[in-house]
């Protein structure tokens, strides 16, 4: 069974009196462990099908299953507690809580998962280690580089282990150097996770780390061959 199986899904949103059709029928299934990278035109719905397979948006119609899980039927309540345990963001913008020191950042979502506190406390050592900022746990994000801001919240999304890693433009903030040592490091940590990763991207270079590379276009989902359209 695949991880992640996507069936039928349709999303539409209305502007003024004009309907947009962002995904029609879209269907797509990713195996546990796969790296899968996103393109699209801008505009072309990659970030709304993200919040679909979240949960955070609901489909029109379709369904999105995690695991064998229905989440687009699930209430609320579970919808939140399945992300918080099973799902990892990373963003373009790092979406770090400013008010938060860097271990603070990373320990957040092992604390809202009622990790006990010793464990928090190893565990984001181990992490802060791996990416090589253990002398920046203390550092608020307006003190740490765009670089450090994007490794603290790779850490913050994997620190969990979870199944699935959803990362929309993880280096599209970052100079071309730094995206390359970021984008290095997101995929070690999910490989030694054995996380799934879908990485929504403009980068062809991102795009050739993938596994299979899926495109966005006209509603409609299709596996990438051969020469890129963009």
């Amino acid at each position: 069974m695949s991880l992640v199986e996507i069936h039928k899904l349709c999303r539409s949103y209305v502007e003024g009196s004009q309907c947009h059709l962002v995904l029609e029928e879209a269907d797509l299934s990713i195996e546990a462990g796969e790296t899968i990278a996103l393109l699209g035109r801008s505009g072309s719905g990659k970030s709304t099908l993200l919040n679909l397979i979240s949960g955070i948006d609901r489909p029109d119609s379709g369904n999105v299953k995690i695991n064998g899980i229905n989440i687009s039927q699930l209430p609320e309540p579970d919808k939140t507690l399945f992300r918080r345990q099973h799902i990892g963001f990373i963003y373009q913008f790092f979406n770090l809580i400013p008010t938060l020191s860097s271990a603070e950042n990373i320990a957040m979502v092992l604390e809202l998962n009622s990790f006990p506190a010793a464990e928090i406390k190893q565990s984001v050592e181990d992490i802060l280690s791996a990416i090589n900022l253990e002398h920046r746990g203390s550092a608020f994000p307006d003190q740490l580089s765009g670089g450090e801001q994007q490794r603290v919240a790779i850490s913050r999304a994997l620190i969990h282990k979870p199944l699935l890693v959803l990362a929309d433009e993880p280096t599209g903030n970052l100079d071309a150097e730094t995206g390359h040592k970021v984008l290095s490091l997101l995929n070690d940590l999910v490989k030694q996770n054995q996380s799934t990763l879908l990485i929504v991207t403009h980068s062809l270079a991102v795009a050739k780390t993938a596994d299979r590379v899926i495109t966005l276009q006209n509603g409609k989902l299709s596996e990438q061959v051969g020469k890129f359209a963009w």
